[in-house]
């Protein structure tokens, strides 16, 4: 009877058991990838360790997923970091379709096609060619609403994770128009690239805007995830009574100026509801004399209360920025150890090869960061900032200064013929002002380190970043002003081109290389129609242009197009003749009379195409980020036909990211030879690598199902020359 009676209880006590065992189950922190950089901490970490450098030799394709969208010029891109959540994979295409896979099989489940759904556009077929860099994924408190946030173009869309249909009841009828809530009315280019980040159930998203003098205002916004409400805005450009609004000479810089965007992705510590957002420049790079100061709130760290948007602190990485020092990717939260004391650090990677680090919780410099006096001999009208700040730790993972002696020598034709090109370009000096006289941008335009960031080991407090060693030329020229006697289509047309097109395309049109083609005889190419479409929706990297009036337009094409009158174009015709919106007569100075402009984006290449410098012209770095010291530097990329010559492993320009793994492992793609590797993350020595379909200009995913670790790479190529490609592949044991 006495047995009977404890058969329940014991029947009841395994039960009580198996459910606090199971509720005690700990899910490996990093073992996923649910947000853009791995976690919303954005250190591009993964604790898995199936895939070891024991075993890495052994990795082979597991599927491969096209979307068979890309460009057949080979100017389509795609540098999405894709996300895995609940064994579904979800990312973007070049065409900016959205896809939810099963992350084991590449088995499609969903695809939603944003071309089906938008009219905006007016048909053409080429203006989801743009670009992104990840999603973002919510769901509610009990799993009931889950959504994926992405963007395209100027539209931030609220898709049913589960279904891939937009959830109509958010924003506007499924969607947010990141051209409103700015507190001005703007017609300038405005897009979504890299995804923000969410906090509870508030959407924080950054943007890009143009380059322009009349570019767009680059205010971090937040949004309701269930609505699209908007729940808070930080102008990046302070307003009167707002913390930096002083530090600006023009009293009315709020109502005219555009930029000091968030383009590059945020970092948001959870536990403490702080984000962690770099800016970019103020509009119109190259010349500052209407924006005297030092320009708040543009090219900072800022942490900002994630719930509300208040200001906790900031630090500014470049004063009155003159040479496109935008922080190019999200910040890295890492816990280090300094002279005994726990440190929650946040580390800002930047263009120009060094590292800031901080407190995150106050702003505090982990290391001495010193006011260093730079050059202030500029250009009329121009007014430097005297200093830069400079970190005296970590070390660089660049090389800061190009030299004479640091001319290609691949063989002495080469060398004499860059040498000379060179010496035509006078300034060496980092931070030396824009001039006539030119100066070298060293690391380049698009660094030392870029969007696709860097990974960081949370165990061992080491960062690993890819850099690029490519010089550029700045060289500033007197924008050509209209001849008051020449009242022609193309006269007027070639004012428009020198006021919004010279510093792309520079003042023969000839471009430099792919991301910044010749637009000579482009009227072989295509036709007004086309070439309007373009200007007016952008393409790829390129902006939009809608700000520009529609008889401005008509000129521009007959510029172009080289013809007396440009012929009608359906889309100018349906255009309101008040296109260009203007605050002030002021504003519309700064756009149409900026008197210099710069001469194009100038790689410093050989008539080869390879890089006028010594190598390496391309790099992986570990950085030690308790002491600070670079711990090694090896190339990443080779030319195969250099190799087959005996010349040591050059390295190339890279675009893209790595990841570390708990499996000692570092991989990346990001090279212009097509190959994704992995190293070893304690000594840099490759381990493995493979040939892609194209180059994975994007940052790697890893994760793992049923304990078996993958790696997916986004292949869109498209860059410096290389192929488009639109497809994904998935590498495993």
């Amino acid at each position: 009877m006495m047995k009977t009676r404890l058969l329940p209880l014991l029947c009841f006590a395994i039960l009580i058991y198996a459910s606090c065992k199971q509720g005690s189950t700990k899910i490996e922190p990093y073992s996923g990838w649910p947000a853009y950089a791995g976690s919303k901490d954005g250190i591009r970490y993964s604790s898995n360790q199936e895939i070891t450098a024991a075993n890495v030799g052994q990795l082979k394709q597991v599927w491969i997923y096209s979307t068979h969208d890309k460009d057949t010029a080979n100017r389509s891109q795609n540098q999405c970091n894709p996300i895995m959540v609940d064994g579904i994979l979800y990312g973007t295409s070049p065409k900016l379709k959205l896809f939810a896979l099963n992350a084991a099989t590449g088995e499609q489940k969903w695809l939603f096609d944003p071309a089906k759904d938008d009219t905006t556009n007016n048909g053409d077929p080429m203006a989801y060619y743009k670009v992104s860099r990840g999603v973002i994924y919510w769901q509610n408190n009990d799993g009931g609403e889950k959504r994926i946030f992405y963007s395209v173009g100027a539209k931030t869309w609220a898709i049913d994770a589960e279904s891939g249909t937009p959830v109509r009841s958010f924003g506007n009828n499924g969607y947010l128009d990141l051209t409103k809530d700015l507190g001005r009315d703007t017609k300038s280019f405005v897009a979504g690239t890299t995804p923000g980040v969410v906090y509870k159930d508030v959407l924080i998203v950054g943007d890009r805007v143009s380059e322009s003098a009349d570019a767009a205002p680059g205010h971090v916004r937040a949004y309701d995830t269930r609505t699209g409400k908007l729940r808070w805005i930080f102008h990046t450009i302070p307003q009167p009574g707002e913390p930096g609004y002083e530090t600006w000479q023009d009293t009315a810089a709020y109502k005219k100026f555009g930029g000091a965007n968030s383009w590059s992705g945020m970092s948001l510590d959870e536990k403490r509801g702080i984000v962690y957002i770099p800016t970019g420049s103020i509009g119109g790079d190259f010349y500052g004399g209407f924006r005297k100061g030092k320009n708040l709130y543009s090219n900072s760290l800022l942490a900002l209360d994630a719930g509300t948007g208040k200001l906790k602190w900031h630090f500014q990485v470049i004063h009155h920025d003159l040479w496109d020092r935008d922080l190019p990717a999200n910040p890295n939260l890492v816990t280090i150890v300094k002279d005994g004391k726990k440190i929650d650090a946040v580390a800002q990677i930047t263009k120009h090869g060094y590292i800031f680090m901080f407190d995150r919780t106050n702003g505090k410099p982990i290391f001495q960061i010193e006011e260093k006096s730079v050059p202030t001999k500029a250009l009329p009208g121009e007014e430097v900032w005297p200093t830069q700040p400079i970190p005296t730790l970590p070390q660089p993972f660049a090389r800061q200064m190009f030299n004479p002696e640091d001319v290609t020598d691949r063989t002495p034709e080469v060398h004499a013929e860059m040498l000379a090109k060179y010496n035509q370009v006078k300034n060496r000096i980092m931070f030396t002002p824009p001039s006539k006289e030119g100066g070298w941008i060293f690391p380049g335009f698009d660094g030392g380190g870029e969007w696709g960031g860097a990974a960081v080991d949370p165990e061992t407090k080491i960062l690993y970043v890819n850099c690029s060693e490519m010089p550029w030329a700045q060289v500033m020229i007197d924008v050509p002003k209209a001849n008051a006697n020449d009242n022609s289509p193309q006269a007027l047309g070639h004012v428009i081109y020198n006021t919004n097109c010279i510093g792309c395309h520079g003042a023969e049109l000839k471009g430099n290389g792919t991301s910044y083609p010749s637009l000579v005889n482009i009227g072989k190419k295509y036709n007004a129609d086309q070439v309007n479409g373009i200007i007016t929706n952008g393409r790829n990297m390129m902006p939009s242009f809608k700000q520009i009036s529609p008889s401005d337009k008509k000129n521009l094409l007959a510029f172009l197009l080289k013809i007396p009158e440009a012929k009608a174009v359906k889309e100018i015709a349906k255009e309101p003749v008040n296109n260009r919106v203007t605050s002030t007569a002021t504003e519309k100075k700064m756009v149409d009379e900026i008197p210099y402009a710069m001469n194009g984006y100038n790689r410093f290449l050989d008539k080869y195409g390879y890089p006028g410098i010594k190598p390496p012209w391309g790099t992986l770095n570990a950085v030690d980020l308790t002491s600070g010291k670079l711990l090694w530097k090896v190339p990443l990329g080779e030319y195969a036909e250099l190799s087959k010559k005996g010349i040591p492993v050059t390295g190339t320009e890279n675009y893209g990211g790595p990841l570390v793994t708990k499996g000692g492992l570092v991989f990346i793609a990001a090279t212009k030879d097509e190959k994704i590797r992995a190293f070893d993350k304690r000594t840099g020595k490759v381990v493995w690598e493979a040939q892609l379909p194209a180059a994975g200009y994007a940052t790697p995913a890893t994760y793992a199902i049923d304990g078996k670790q993958y790696i997916v790479i986004a292949c869109g190529g498209g860059k410096i020359g290389s192929k488009s490609g639109d497809s994904y592949v998935c590498f495993g044991l």
